[in-house]
């Protein structure tokens, strides 16, 4: 077998596309990869200039990548973040429907006197559709980091990175924002009594009621540890903030869920402080969350079942 042959052979085998371009920009070597991708046997496409052969490409990146390798000596690997698939190369034997995504690497080089350019296409569907796996997993990931798995809810990593950004927002704007901290009643009787998997039960039921009633998208609900639950509620002031607590204190009453013989009421019912930003006083998230501490705790004292809204 002849030197040449066998280097055609060997070409022709390679598993990406290769096309070699003259000086002129004429198609003077084009591989099987790319005949069975593109439908065009390379009898079809040889002598053609480049942009005969790809009109669509004239003016694109492209043209200019092959311009500068040709007339400056300089390799290119085009950016894919641009064009994922500058040629109409389909899976092999189709001819149709969705392009490949590429990766487009030309390299010049000289034969004699005579400059070329090799064009080297690489066929990374499967890879980007691995790294859009991959970032897809990721996605769910951290979505999955910022959920409380037994309520559903947001969790305490999601309720912090919420209170934090409304914090901010608070304070550029001068907007309103209240926060509201509650606690089941006598929990620890109830988990006592009915066992801790009903207790998850009256977790997972308490959530979702106190979820149900923040209206606005903004609204944050969030488990805040325990049978302790928190609201971030942007552009809320005291007094709004305090009716939003009384409507959910009242739905989870209204649910009559039997609670334990010891506890304090018959029925499952929540305790709510509430505290909101002030600028001179309440204005970072450790004040915030204290002085609503501190109103949940008055809550308690004063026979459970209530709301208290933070003064000082």
């Amino acid at each position: 077998m002849q030197e040449s042959t066998m280097y055609g052979r060997v070409l022709g085998l390679a598993n990406l596309g290769l096309m070699v371009l003259d000086s002129d920009q004429r198609i003077v070597f084009w591989n099987q990869w790319l005949a069975s991708r593109s439908g065009m046997a390379a009898s079809r496409v040889q002598g053609l200039l480049f942009l005969e052969a790809f009109p669509e490409l004239s003016g694109q990146r492209m043209e200019q990548a092959v311009h500068t390798a040709l007339a400056n000596n300089l390799p290119t690997v085009l950016p894919q973040n641009q064009n994922r698939s500058p040629f109409p190369l389909f899976a092999a034997g189709t001819w149709g429907g969705e392009r490949v995504e590429q990766a487009v690497t030309l390299t010049p080089f000289n034969e004699g006197k005579e400059r070329f350019c090799l064009v080297e296409v690489a066929d990374v569907s499967n890879t980007v559709g691995r790294e859009r796996l991959l970032r897809g997993q990721a996605e769910a990931l951290r979505a999955q980091s910022y959920v409380d798995g037994l309520t559903g809810i947001a969790n305490r990593r999601h309720f912090d990175v919420a209170l934090d950004r409304e914090l901010r927002r608070a304070h550029r704007q001068g907007a309103p924002l209240s926060l509201l901290l509650m606690d089941i009643d006598s929990f620890k009787a109830y988990n006592d009594h009915f066992g801790h998997q009903q207790g998850d039960a009256c977790l997972t039921l308490v959530a979702e009621a106190f979820a149900s009633r923040l209206q606005r998208p903004a609204d944050l609900a969030a488990r805040y540890g325990g049978e302790e639950f928190a609201a971030v509620l942007p552009d809320t002031s005291a007094e709004q903030a305090a009716q939003h607590a009384e409507v959910i204190r009242a739905y989870v009453e209204s649910l009559k869920m039997a609670h334990a013989p010891k506890a304090v009421h018959s029925h499952v019912t929540l305790s709510i402080g509430v505290a909101s930003f002030d600028k001179e006083r309440l204005n970072d998230a450790k004040a915030l969350l204290e002085a609503a501490d501190r109103a949940l705790y008055t809550a308690k004292r004063e026979g459970r079942n209530c709301v208290i809204v933070a003064r000082d």
